[in-house]
């Protein structure tokens, strides 16, 4: 099936956005991989570790960074390819979106030279895993009162305190940890530490009803020593350069639910069509078409919406609140459209038969992570009013 492109927005692709849309697009479609995230799907297993050397050797690690072998895409470009992982499985395109807009771009921008050199190519090849641990179990929506602690001590620093919902955690060689070294927000800098740190432990979580095919994990941190070379540098504007990351993050998101939909919209649709109750197919019935084009509607909308980030992004002038606005309305558009999806399908809906249940799932939990609902909409309220709701 054709991707739905209703106001013909992919004739516009660059020779080099199309070939970044097709090589991502025969990944995901590779039965071996659909066949691994079913059974971590249904047995929980975490996202299988053998499959990061074989996205990094596809560039799809810091894919839109420059230099130190990255390919350099453009907004587009980078947009496409994480529509494309997660129009199979959010899992995917959360294990990419960590290890390069989160880890990669943390070092990328304000880690010293030597900790690029050192970290940057082998996370881009897949060979080195990296998580970034800034939510805890005290306040996820308020980075600024985090609680761990990083005391200096002569050359080295001591870290104290614990990090949860980090994804690649209990896999990761590399995490990125954010930390208060004195009090308020610009105390908060962000450290380099590998697992093989003493004190440092990771926990999978299980019991999870959304992304469990990813591997969601909580870190500890427990008088953990790490050389003071080790201190992210540029990360003296503090708590800023964790929400620059974010953004990053979050831009890929806004794009990425909307390869969710896409599946969601095309399982559906080719099910109203062979599917016949009444000696016809379902989709010959008004309330059926109704829903349809109520989704085309929608995803086209949110595609609008990338497509102008993409330009921004471009240009250089994308603000935090236009991502907000982007991740907020297409991460509800997605949720949304999965549901009615569920219900044209009926029981089938509910099973590992058909993609939409685990796309379900997952935008549940998509829709919370990287700022909830709420924090995006108050982002929006703060440009628009000038007045911040978060004090």
């Amino acid at each position: 099936m054709a991707d739905l492109d209703f106001y013909g927005l992919f004739s516009s692709l660059s020779e080099e956005e199309k070939l970044i849309k097709e090589t991502a697009k025969r990944f995901v479609n590779d039965p071996e991989l659909i066949a691994a995230l079913l059974e971590c799907n249904i047995s929980e297993a975490g996202f299988p570790r053998t499959y990061f050397r074989k996205m990094g050797a596809l560039g799809f690690f810091g894919a839109d960074l420059e230099k130190y072998g990255c390919a350099g895409l453009g907004g587009r470009g980078y947009g496409l390819l994480m529509q494309e992982l997660e129009r199979r499985d959010s899992a995917l395109r959360s294990a990419v979106s960590v290890q390069g807009a989160l880890v990669m771009r943390a070092i990328y921008d304000f880690g010293s030279d030597l900790q690029k050199e050192k970290w940057l190519p082998s996370l881009r090849d897949g060979e080195t895993i990296g998580c970034f641990g800034l939510t805890e179990p005290y306040g996820g929506s308020n980075p600024a009162g985090l609680q761990t602690k990083a005391e200096l001590k002569s050359d080295f620093y001591i870290i104290n305190g614990s990090k949860t919902w980090i994804t690649n955690g209990s896999i990761a060689d590399l995490a990125v940890i954010w930390a208060q070294t004195s009090e308020g927000t610009e105390g908060i800098r962000g450290f380099l530490m590998e697992k093989e740190t003493t004190g440092f432990s990771a926990t999978f979580m299980r019991g999870k009803g959304s992304l469990r095919a990813s591997t969601v994990s909580q870190l500890f941190f427990d008088d953990c020593k790490i050389p003071k070379e080790n201190l992210l540098p540029g990360t003296e504007i503090g708590l800023k350069a964790a929400l620059f990351c974010l953004n990053h993050a979050r831009y890929g998101i806004a794009w990425g639910v909307l390869g969710a939909a896409m599946a969601c919209y095309e399982t559906a649709l080719e099910f109203a069509k062979y599917r016949q109750p009444f000696n016809k197919p379902i989709a010959s019935y008004q309330i059926i078409q109704e829903k349809l084009s109520g989704m085309v509607k929608e995803i086209t909308k949110g595609q609008l919406l990338c497509f102008e980030l993409a330009r921004l992004k471009d240009q250089k002038a994308l603000k935090n609140e236009q991502i907000s606005l982007a991740k907020w309305n297409n991460a509800n558009v997605a949720l949304e459209i999965a549901r009615e999806a569920r219900n044209i399908l009926g029981a089938d809906g509910i099973t590992y038969e058909y993609p939409v249940w685990a796309h379900l799932a997952n935008l549940e939990a998509v829709k919370t992570y990287e700022g909830t609902e709420e924090i995006h909409i108050l982002n929006v309220g703060k440009k628009i009013t000038e007045i911040s709701a978060f004090r």
